[in-house]
């Protein structure tokens, strides 16, 4: 049995899931393990410093793989804007024929991206805003449930509702984000009207997942409890990893009066880099979902993937058809 869906074939990969767009992760080498084990790949655009950075990230990625591989482009609202038109010429101009947007309005960037003939794959935390994405022209739906890692909105519907809630509305296809790691995952994914499955936790527990070892290990000791809701007091919701400075950034803005200014030295972007490159647990946050409940080792990409795609086969064929027999 091969899992064949209209994401393998828009996207021309062997099988459906998609590598999350992971600031400060998603590099030239994880990129390039998922797509030559099958999925798809995504270099994020946001963790090289210039456009030109990312330039020389992409070809460095085309060095690693001849599959295809896309690139994340996430927008978010911020006090010093990145140059996001810069690197959307970049991303064109390096000929990617696959995008993942996320965050806050995309319309310019989904519209020159689908003028360039690119495949936009856009990310979303509830059914009205896909479908307002699905109106922009993008081609694919990421929609992401409350169990994942990053930002999961602020509406707290878990994906057991929202992906059937959204393929009930959506003309488009649709991809199945947020607490996904394993076989399991993926055949309810498809069952619940998902096209496949985006994962973005689960590869951070690789082989070739550019962090340290240290963090691989938290995602593998972890259990689907361990994870702090931050930012809820700024209307930003973030799921990150239990650790001591997500512990201290709860507790500090639980206390009256607090403002994002009191939190704000404890969750750069910066000090989360050095905690994924160092290991060091106590240096910033470390972004990741309830799915670390189902981490029980660290594969390469290729033994996760093929065994993620050949349970997932099992369970429909063996477990699901007997049913229905």
């Amino acid at each position: 049995m091969a899992l064949k869906t209209k994401l393998t074939e828009l996207l021309e990969i062997e099988h459906p899931i998609v590598q999350g767009g992971m600031q400060w992760v998603g590099r030239a080498e994880m990129a390039a393990a998922v797509s030559n084990a099958g999925g798809l790949g995504l270099v994020t655009a946001l963790t090289q410093p210039t456009p030109d950075h990312l330039r020389r990230e992409i070809d460095r990625c085309r060095s690693m793989t001849d599959k295809p591989f896309g690139v994340n482009l996430t927008i978010l609202p911020t006090v010093t804007p990145p140059p996001y038109e810069e690197y959307r010429r970049a991303i064109i101009d390096s000929g990617i024929k696959v995008v993942e947007t996320a965050g806050s309005r995309p319309q310019e960037h989904v519209a020159a991206f689908k003028e360039a003939g690119i495949i936009v794959l856009h990310k979303c935390t509830s059914v009205r805003h896909a479908l307002s994405a699905e109106r922009m022209g993008v081609d694919v739906i990421s929609i992401d449930g409350f169990e994942c890692a990053g930002h999961p909105g602020e509406d707290d519907v878990p994906g057991l509702i929202l992906i059937p809630a959204a393929g009930d509305q959506l003309k488009v296809p649709m991809i199945a984000s947020g607490g996904f790691a394993d076989g399991r995952g993926l055949a309810a994914a498809l069952a619940l009207g998902a096209e496949g499955i985006n994962m973005g936790t689960r590869f951070c527990a690789t082989v070739e997942a550019p962090i340290h070892d240290a963090v691989k290990q938290l995602l593998v000791d972890n259990d689907e409890r361990a994870t702090n809701l931050i930012f809820r007091k700024f209307h930003n919701t973030g799921r990150v990893a239990r650790t001591s400075v997500s512990d201290k950034v709860v507790e500090i803005s639980a206390r009256a009066g607090a403002v994002f200014e009191d939190i704000q030295p404890y969750v750069s972007g910066a000090k989360g880099r050095v905690a994924l490159e160092t290991g060091d647990l106590d240096a910033g946050l470390v972004w990741a979902g309830q799915s670390q409940g189902l981490i029980r080792d660290i594969p390469t990409c290729k033994e996760l993937i093929d065994r993620i795609v050949i349970d997932a086969e099992t369970i429909i064929r063996d477990r699901l058809a007997k049913f229905a027999a």
